[in-house]
């Protein structure tokens, strides 16, 4: 049997652990995973001890991590004797470009294939040591995956990746946890008081000017029809939307220090989810997850044609200009109106999301690609 192993910071949480787990079911028989994750990491708002749970099907390793506060330099400890294992192919889930991945190629083992992933869909170059760690990482590689088609295509216009085998899969959705859920939905909007069927436009995500809360707020203010409004996340931008709540009193709600597992609870009380990023110099979106969480959940999809985000929709949403605050509100107004559009993408959504998304089929893709890397080394 092949041994696979699999290395990356956000394993540190069960939720995230689902790529290994559905690996090890899919190919049981043909593949051993383990997964080694942190044994403690520092996210944004918190410290976070390894998530073991009994549902783990992959081997869990714990390992140190250290300066987990900067992602970009935190590195891995007692790696050496892990990667000395007679392991057949090597995932990491971390940017060739940050410290633990160039640490991961430097330690592995001759002839053992490895594989890195990447969401990153701007041509960046970046200063040393990060040029450094990239460079390292392209000449060990055996394989590279990108998360979505703008990070697949700037990719292979950089020098060193068009040289490696790569393959275009995206990430995946629990379709166990994020279901259509009738009964979350009614709590949720009873616990605001909500208990007509006024509909609900929902933002789940960062509250940060790149999010585009101001075109949404904006478009808000110009709807003549009646909405409600559910703001899921946090950052700086919560000002922006206190400020729309004063305006709107009973009509506007907004959760912070809200937990993955609630996140599915929150989406099924909305109607129609919004996603409208504003592409900058710097940043363009990536791959937006809570839209493939929003699908999943059967709930409708307006978003802007940032970055990846036309990807991720295709044909089962709706998409609208980044910065057009005149669409934003016509087409709010429309769908908000017309509850047989609003069943017709969530219908869309839900089809798209079990098909292209759903985890089972992220991990055939994965393992397909490891035999066909593994098969050539």
């Amino acid at each position: 049997m092949k041994r696979l192993l699999t290395i990356g910071h956000s394993y540190v949480v069960a939720l995230n652990r689902r790529l290994p787990d559905e690996i090890a079911r899919q190919a049981s028989g043909r593949w051993n995973v383990t997964v080694a994750a942190p044994a403690q990491y520092q996210a944004d708002l918190r410290r976070i001890t390894l998530e073991a749970v009994p549902g783990d099907v992959a081997d869990l390793r714990p390992i140190p991590a250290h300066l987990t506060r900067f992602p970009h330099v935190m590195f891995y400890g007692g790696l050496r004797r892990l990667l000395a294992e007679p392991w057949d192919l090597i995932h990491c889930w971390e940017e060739p470009y940050v410290a633990a991945c160039a640490e991961i190629a430097a330690l592995a083992r001759p002839g053992v294939p490895l594989v890195f992933a990447t969401f990153q869909n701007l041509a960046k170059r970046y200063p040393p040591p990060f040029s450094w760690f990239e460079r390292r990482v392209l000449q060990r590689a055996g394989g590279w995956i990108a998360f979505g088609r703008t990070v697949h295509d700037t990719q292979l216009a950089r020098r060193g990746y068009p040289d490696i085998p790569s393959r275009l899969i995206p990430p995946g959705v629990d379709t166990r946890n994020f279901r259509p859920d009738a009964g979350q939905r009614a709590r949720i909007r009873s616990d605001r008081g909500w208990k007509d069927d006024v509909p609900v436009v929902g933002y789940l995500g960062r509250f940060v000017p790149e999010k585009g809360l101001s075109v949404l707020t904006a478009a808000l203010r110009k709807v003549s029809g009646p909405w409600r409004a559910l703001f899921v996340g946090g950052g700086p931008d919560q000002s922006m939307l206190r400020a729309l709540s004063a305006s709107y009193p009973g009509r506007v709600s907004i959760a912070t220090d809200i937990t993955h597992d609630q996140v599915p609870h929150y989406l099924n009380a909305m109607d129609v989810l919004c996603a409208p990023s504003q592409t900058t110099p710097g940043w363009r979106e990536q791959f937006g997850r809570m839209l493939i969480e929003a699908m999943a959940c059967g709930v409708p999809v307006v978003a802007s044609r940032s970055g990846e985000i036309p990807h991720v929709i295709a044909d089962a949403g709706i998409l609208l200009p980044e910065d057009d605050v005149e669409a934003w509100s016509a087409t709010l107004g429309r769908v908000l109106a017309d509850p047989d559009e609003r069943r017709d993408l969530a219908d869309r959504g839900l089809r798209r999301a079990r098909t292209e998304f759903a985890w089972s089929v992220v991990a055939r893709r994965h393992v397909e690609f490891f035999d066909q890397l593994v098969a050539g080394s």
